[in-house]
Order: structure tokens, then C-alpha cells, then sequence
């Protein structure tokens, strides 16, 4: 029982780990960053002491949370801009970009919260956004983005993919990439209206599933 113990605690403290994480993950994903740390300790079914034990500082925690979801974002943009026809490499970040954050709704959190004490996690979020505008400045110069595009429009676009609502995670990427599809065509200087990904008919929100007399509603 003694030899055993120490591998015990260890295993215990590795779970409580892999528990604030998670649920750090999914709470900034909904709620943002300013969610504050006994929330986040109450979701892991830790103590607070644990928490800080673990991570003493929210950057910390912020950092590590989204390590994962950094290094994809990263690939994706490194992808794209080694892509040597800039608007193929673009149109491959937006659909990346967008079935990333249909499996993990935390990269959208990732990407585009704002936590400048978080010295790593920050400087990642830039060098994405940096990745993203150069790619978009070769696409424009190449004729193929519309002259009017701004990096706020990827945001926009990965903000309204994370709402899409379906009724399992496989029919939430296939909508994404109809979506994605969308977007993509919106930002073409010249639009082809190339034909779009099968769609996926997708879930309401939880709270507007049922109208009145408990019946779902829809417009179709």
C-alpha cells in the first residue's frame, strides 16, 4: 500500500488537472475570459486551493487551456502561407479555420479574446492574425479578395460559424463547411458561384427548440 500511494497521489492530481482544464476550456468558449476562477473551480468539482495550486494565475491557466487550440491555428495559418497560390491558401485557412472551431468552440474563444498578460497566448493570437493579413494582402494583390475586405471580416465569419446549432458534431461540421463555402464566395473579388458542400439542416438553440403549446417551431 505505501509503494503504491505515491503513483495515487499523482494519478489524483493529473485528473483534478485534466478536469480544470476542461472545464476552463468550456466556460471561456461560452462566457469569455472573465469568467472568475472559483467559477471555473466549481465546474472542475475542485477546490479553490487546488485551482491555484495548479494554476496560480488566470493567465496561466488561460495559456494552457488554449495551448491546443493555438498550435492548430498556427498550422493552418503556416498552411496557407506557404500555399504558393495565395488565394487557394486563404480559401484554406477560412475552411480550416471554420471546421476547427465547428469541433472545438474553444478556438474561436482562442483566437479572438484579448488577455495581454498572457504574454505566450498573446503573442500566438497575433502571429495568427498577422499570418492572416499578409495572406490576405497576397490574395488581394493577385486580384482574387475583394479590395475591400478587413481582417475583422474572419472574425466576423468564425463568430457566426460558432452559433451554428445541429444535431451532432458531424452534422455541425458539415454545416460549417457549407457555411465556410459562403463566406468564401462572399470575399471573392469576382464571385463564381461555384456550387456548395451538401447541407446540413441545422438545430435551433435550446432555447427557441419549441414554440408555443410545446411544439417546434420553424420557418421552412
Amino acid at each position: 500500500m505505501t509503494d503504491r500511494l505515491p503513483h495515487t497521489l499523482r494519478s489524483d492530481a493529473l485528473n483534478n488537472r485534466e478536469r480544470i482544464l476542461d472545464a476552463a476550456r468550456a466556460v471561456f468558449a461560452v462566457e469569455g475570459l472573465d469568467v472568475p476562477m472559483r467559477e471555473i473551480a466549481r465546474r472542475a468539482r475542485v477546490a479553490p486551493a487546488t485551482l491555484y495550486r495548479r494554476f496560480p494565475t488566470k493567465e496561466m491557466l488561460v495559456t494552457e487551456a488554449f495551448a491546443e487550440q493555438m498550435y492548430a491555428c498556427r498550422a493552418v495559418v503556416d498552411e496557407g502561407l506557404a500555399d504558393p497560390d495565395p488565394w487557394h491558401g486563404f480559401c484554406l485557412v477560412i475552411e480550416k479555420m471554420c471546421e476547427l472551431n465547428a469541433r472545438d468552440g474553444g478556438f474561436t474563444a482562442a483566437l479572438t479574446s484579448t488577455f495581454p498578460r498572457a504574454v505566450d497566448f498573446d503573442a500566438r493570437r497575433e502571429y495568427a492574425l498577422r499570418s492572416i493579413a499578409e495572406l490576405a494582402r497576397r490574395a488581394k494583390e493577385a486580384g482574387r479578395l475583394r479590395p475591400d475586405f478587413a481582417l475583422d471580416d474572419v472574425i466576423l465569419v468564425l463568430m457566426a460559424n460558432s452559433g451554428i446549432h445541429a444535431s451532432s458534431p458531424a452534422a455541425k461540421v458539415t454545416a460549417s463547411r457549407r457555411f465556410a463555402a459562403l463566406a468564401i464566395q462572399a470575399f471573392q473579388a469576382s464571385p463564381d458561384a461555384s456550387s456548395l458542400p451538401p447541407m446540413a439542416r441545422p438545430a435551433p438553440p435550446a432555447s427557441a427548440s419549441r414554440g408555443q403549446g410545446g411544439q417546434y417551431s420553424s420557418c421552412t
